[in-house]
């Protein structure tokens, strides 16, 4: 059974992997791109329940990208959430004022990392 359908836009391939793995561990079918505007048509086009959003991306950054994603009709109910390294003072909150629904930050935690992305799921986190 799957819980739900998440999109990691993520452009590292190690940390990509680790996501997957852990996600689809826990029974999540997981979609992924490797650049922003991939990752936006697959959301339009996939309608997934979260997505979990790299800030910096090669061709778009997070910040543009999540502006965009929740100016579009089709997808901006969708929660994003930032998954990045930027993880000075502020950063969150930037994020957030952004337009990120949430924030977790790199290098992730893979004990709790599930359980986390669960609570955004649900609207807890």
């Amino acid at each position: 059974m799957i819980d739900a359908v998440i999109l990691i836009v993520e452009d590292n391939p190690l940390n990509l992997e680790l996501a997957r793995d852990i996600l689809e561990g826990a029974g999540y079918e997981v979609l992924s791109a490797m650049q922003a505007r991939e990752g936006m048509r697959i959301a339009r086009d996939e309608q997934p329940d979260l997505v979990l959003l790299d800030i910096r991306l090669p061709d778009l950054d997070g910040m543009q990208t999540v502006k965009l994603l929740k100016e579009d009709a089709s997808t901006k109910d969708i929660p994003v959430v930032a998954l990045t390294a930027q993880a000075m003072r502020g950063d969150e909150q930037q994020a957030l004022a952004a337009g990120f629904d949430g924030y977790i930050s790199k290098p992730i935690d893979t004990r709790n990392f599930a359980k986390t992305v669960a609570g955004y799921l649900n609207g807890q986190a």
